[in-house]
């Protein structure tokens, strides 16, 4: 069911009130985008929302039409549906004309999309109410005309789907020729089109539970699919039904439900009201929608101030402006796909999932990601309800220098959901206590039926994904897990939800390993007392690794941060048990190349099978090595020497080495990646990277752009702070970026002087070191 946000307090109140007071930065309005010439197709198209709700506007041979997308949609096998598109038409059409604009005002999260023909003005407005799941469309003209609003579905029919189709949901390269995406509910109802997608009780949750011999505990399993629906009701103010319509966009069928205006008149508004809920009967959602409204139109008159604070106060806690003078530059183009990218995660504040690496709230016909591609708007490579952790990382790390903790929920939640679940399959494979977490993990927390494998040799373990890639790929909550604890160091939130869950995690690591080790021989230790993490994984790309150091380092620091929490986060015997288990860890393991020491990706692996370079993960995400801490010139001697570290060295995708170069210190090599990274796409709205190695727009690429940018301003040890550690002098740059221990700093580097200073709490300027010098 919809929550209501409840986290608007008095206090919040007057903490808005303040920030409205502060001038917004004055390089935002240079970082909006302006086109002045309407789109070919939807992958031209901008991106807008808020709250938890995405959409891609565009106006097309003189129709105004948007994609609608909402955080949490998924249907009976995972996929994470659109909920529609819908189509404006303005009678007369104002925009056959030759002026028109379209733009995106990052300082409202609204849309503007303007024309003038023979005289005669229009001005749309598209917004997302923050707090409600509302779109609003305002149509204002110099003088009266008409508007049709068409909701489109290409979901009127249950829909096969076959062979790389099915990449969209979980049952990917299953061939099974009973897949299908089931029919939408679509009706005109009282002046208005009602939408949903109402789920069967029997899911891909019941496929994958049963093929991973789980049947026995399912009635205690979190399923988040049974009977979930999702959708809406598109009305507007004196529009009438006007029958429906039909036709095909791409390459996809659809038909359209029609509203028009009773008579022609100078303001035109239309309103889409969403709403999800689990529940075995569709007239509950329906009342509980109507209720939804209801809420809404009570809320009309202060909706829209309330959704442009929301979005002031975000742009007044982080940004980074480079060369504000020298507009459209390359490093300028840098500075202002931070802010848009950082603007597409706003989208998403409040979902009831995380953003999804492979697209976010704003994928578009697929034909015009890849031309072969030619299915319908709901198709993303990589699924929809899948959680592949060492994509999703990159999109939650720069959240936490950017100040955006609330966002951090939605994928801290989703762990929090599925923690029984773990914790249940582990029980009931190994019979010992830990969740285990494995990599391309459903919304319900367990692995992909597919990437568990089909075809399974008897006898092979259950628990086990039969699988290249990610076999024994379990680190990556661990991530995750250190996320939550430096919220507090960030934030200073009450991270105690928490605990329980990064205990479960590294429960696992320490049964499952002495388990593995009793299994192999009658000793669950090596013989300097240490854990045996074999088999183990680093990435993807290591396998069959005997002490990972991507899995030591992860461990270490998880333990580290944990018993650095207060008193009364832990129990006495539980601070001794996880003290025990950091000095059983392992030691991180070395090799030479050409003389010079390096970090090893482990002791010894089996083979190599992809290209990801999980030797420097000590440097990110682990921080053991970095500027101002020991042995740095061990992690740079990897950076220069290690010849498959040089070998997997690129800018695109998920790739991270913008990020170990700028952790490094190493400014000519972070600045040419961080250009690679975050200069335009090459389409149109210039953020939607991609496709890289997983989809458009790539938000594993866009998030490690903002990682690297970030590390290239400020780093911290301890208490420590270092400024600008990686920043190239002939870049000007204005930014506003967190730190531990509740801080803020906000500087002005001019012509290679760092300038204008500012560091909240003001004590803590002690602590900043100048590294631009």
């Amino acid at each position: 069911m919809d929550k209501k946000i409840t986290f608007i307090t008095l206090a919040t109140l007057l903490l808005l009130s303040v920030l409205q007071l502060r001038a917004q930065p004055a390089e935002l309005e240079q970082n909006k985008i302006t086109w002045t010439t309407q789109s070919q197709n939807s992958g031209e198209s901008m991106p807008c929302g808020g709250g938890n709700v995405g959409l891609n506007v565009w106006v097309e041979k003189g129709d105004i039409l948007f994609y609608i997308a909402r955080s949490g949609t998924f249907d009976e096998n995972n996929s994470l549906l659109k909920l529609g598109r819908v189509r404006l038409k303005l009678f007369p059409n104002l925009f056959e004309g030759r002026e028109f604009k379209q733009q995106l005002s990052l300082k409202t999260g609204a849309v503007i999309i303007q024309a003038n023909h023979q005289g005669v003005k229009a001005n749309v407005r598209i917004w997302v109410d923050v707090f409600k799941p509302v779109v609003h469309v305002e149509v204002n003209s110099s003088r009266s005309i008409k508007t049709e609003a068409i909701y489109e579905n290409w979901r009127f029919a249950d829909r096969p789907t076959k062979s790389r189709e099915n990449n969209q949901g979980s049952w990917k390269w299953a061939n099974r020729p009973d897949i299908k995406t089931k029919k939408d509910l679509v009706a005109l109802k009282n002046n208005g089109v009602v939408f949903c997608h109402h789920n069967q009780d029997s899911t891909i949750f019941d496929a994958t539970v049963t093929h991973e011999g789980l049947n026995a505990i399912k009635g205690q399993l979190f399923n988040p699919l049974k009977r979930l629906a999702f959708g809406g009701v598109m009305t507007g103010t004196h529009m009438v039904a006007a029958g429906t319509t039909d036709g095909t966009y791409a390459s996809t069928p659809f038909k359209g439900w029609r509203l028009q205006s009773k008579t022609a008149t100078r303001k035109q508004r239309i309103e889409v009201y969403l709403h999800t809920e689990q529940t075995p009967d569709i007239n509950q959602w329906q009342k509980n929608l109507e209720q939804l409204i209801a809420e809404a139109k009570q809320n009309a008159n202060t909706a829209e101030k309330a959704t442009q604070n929301w979005w002031k106060s975000y742009w007044n806690r982080s940004y980074i402006f480079i060369n504000a003078d020298k507009a459209h530059t390359e490093p300028w183009q840098v500075g202002r796909s931070y802010q848009l990218f950082r603007y597409m995660l706003g989208c998403n504040a409040f979902g009831n999932s995380p953003t999804k690496f492979n697209g976010g709230l704003f994928t578009y016909d697929p034909q015009y990601t890849d031309s072969t591609a030619k299915f319908t708007p709901d198709f993303r490579n990589w699924g929809g309800g899948l959680m592949t952790a060492q994509n999703q990382r990159l999109v939650y790390w720069p959240m936490l220098k950017s100040g955006d903790w609330e966002l951090m929920k939605p994928a801290f939640d989703f762990y929090l959901n599925i923690l029984r679940n773990a914790e249940l399959r582990t029980q009931t494979y190994w019979n010992h206590p830990g969740a285990s977490f494995t990599e391309q993990l459903e919304n319900f927390g367990l692995p992909n039926a597919t990437e568990y494998g089909w075809k399974r040799p008897v006898g092979f373990d259950k628990g086990m994904e039969y699988n290249a890639w990610l076999e024994y790929e379990w680190d990556t909550v661990l991530e995750f897990c250190d996320m939550m604890l430096q919220t507090r160091d960030y934030a200073g939130h009450d991270i105690k939800p928490y605990i329980p869950f990064i205990e479960s995690c590294l429960t696992f690591f320490n049964e499952h390993y002495q388990y593995m080790a009793r299994s192999r021989g009658s000793k669950a230790f090596d013989g300097t007392g240490h854990l045996v993490l074999y088999p183990g994984s680093a990435g993807e790309t290591f396998k069959m690794a005997y002490n990972a150091n991507s899995t030591i380092a992860a461990l270490q620091m998880v333990l580290t941060h944990l018993l650095q929490l207060p008193s009364d986060y832990l129990t006495v015997e539980k601070r001794r048990d996880w003290e025990l288990m950091l000095k059983r860890i392992p030691p991180i393991s070395y090799r030479e190349f050409d003389g010079h020491k390096t970090i090893a990706p482990a002791q010894v692996w089996e083979r190599v099978n992809n290209t990801e370079n999980m030797q420097l993960y000590p440097v990110f995400p682990w921080g053991i090595y970095g500027i101002g801490k020991p042995d740095l010139d061990i992690a740079k001697n990897t950076w220069k020497y290690d010849t498959l570290a040089i070998k997997f060295r690129s800018g695109i995708g998920w790739k991270q080495d913008n990020i170990f170069a700028a952790r490094l210190g190493l400014t000519d090599e972070a600045a040419k990646l961080t250009l690679i990274k975050l200069k335009d796409s090459g389409r149109k709205f210039p953020a939607f990277w991609g496709p890289g190695f997983d989809w458009t727009p790539d938000h594993n690429w866009g998030g490690s752009g903002m990682i690297g940018l970030q590390e290239m301003l400020l780093q911290t040890d301890g208490k420590k702070i270092y400024l600008l550690p990686a920043w190239p002098k002939t870049w000007d740059v204005h930014f506003k970026l967190h730190a531990p221990y509740q801080t803020t700093v906000e500087a002005t580097v001019k012509n290679g002087e760092l300038t204008n200073l500012k560091v909240w709490p003001e004590a803590r300027k002690a602590d900043v070191i100048n590294m631009l010098n």
